[in-house]
């Protein structure tokens, strides 16, 4: 019996335990992505599942990148394992953890290519860089990214990478939709960036390019001393930019599947929003952390599901 055939077999004679199993990883979602999972909403309940599976493990691997019990060697050993246990259950081996049994049931059934999930996990390996935590140590924050095109690559691979998993769920026909997911991810990433610069700098991150932060003459004392002024013309720079790639969300939208359209145009909104509310603010992301209420964002997410019943 092929390994595939295998992992189909399992899959359908634990029907309870994959019920359970997607459960967890839609409480997961639920508890942790604060924005995504209002886009999760408006899916249909079999791609809800599968997203909610997608970010379970992928919040698994960033909770590993993000321990800082953790030397830089011992995250990556276990982000290594995480990977290795992923090959093994979509190869057919039986696991009883809830994640892999729901995520490696989504990937059979919606096609999800394996080597998107390898870099999805690789993505958050780049905060664990060799040699970036014992300049940490010393310097304090560090600027990971000398230049754009550096920082597009880590956009790329912990949020671009998100968004083709996504639009293999969501389903899509035209092949130009990927060039646009990944944009789209790119313009998410650069949101959070901006957001959390403060937060990123406490932990020893800026993700800031080097060469944006010269161009603008920002030190690294204007993050650390709450000068959100001196810092606004580099957020300013980066907020343009997300802009123009949240302008391929909107060629994405109709290249997706009719029933999944709300949910990425949700996903859009509330992130499109929250940056134009830093944008509001002057760029003060260091005095006061941006975020969408509660009521905020459930308007948005009534404003999805009225797409869904209407289109």
């Amino acid at each position: 019996m092929s390994s595939v055939v295998q992992t189909e077999a399992r899959a359908t004679s634990h029907p309870l335990q994959l019920r359970t199993a997607y459960g967890i990883c839609r409480h997961t979602a639920r508890s942790a992505a604060k924005n995504f999972y209002y886009g999760f909403l408006v899916l249909p309940r079999r791609k809800r599942d599968a997203i909610s599976a997608v970010y379970a493990f992928m919040r698994h691997a960033d909770d590993i990148s993000d321990d800082p019990r953790l030397p830089a060697e011992q995250k990556r050993e276990k982000l290594e394992g995480w990977l290795s246990a992923l090959h093994r259950v979509v190869a057919g081996e039986h696991t009883d953890d809830p994640v892999l049994m729901a995520l490696a049931d989504a990937q059979r059934k919606f096609e999800i290519p394996v080597d998107l999930l390898e870099k999805l996990v690789y993505g958050t390996a780049m905060d664990c860089q060799e040699g970036v935590e014992e300049r940490r140590s010393t310097e304090g924050a560090v600027v990971l990214y000398r230049t754009f095109d550096e920082l597009y690559n880590y956009c790329y691979h912990v949020a671009s990478v998100v968004g083709l998993v996504c639009i293999k769920i969501f389903g899509y026909r035209d092949a130009q939709a990927e060039k646009l997911a990944e944009h789209l991810g790119v313009a998410f990433q650069l949101t959070n960036i901006i957001r959390d610069v403060k937060e990123d700098a406490a932990m020893g991150r800026i993700y800031l390019p080097a060469q944006d932060l010269q161009l603008y003459g920002v030190s690294m004392n204007a993050i650390a001393e709450g000068n959100a002024a001196a810092l606004k013309p580099v957020l300013e720079l980066e907020a343009q930019r997300a802009r123009e790639f949240y302008a391929d969300g909107d060629k994405l939208l109709p290249l997706i599947e009719h029933e999944s359209q709300p949910a990425l145009w949700t996903l859009m909104t509330i992130y499109r929003r929250l940056l134009e509310k830093i944008a509001s603010r002057n760029y003060d992301v260091l005095n006061e952390r941006a975020r969408l209420t509660t009521a905020e964002k459930t308007k948005i997410l009534a404003q999805g599901l009225w797409r869904r019943i209407v289109e």
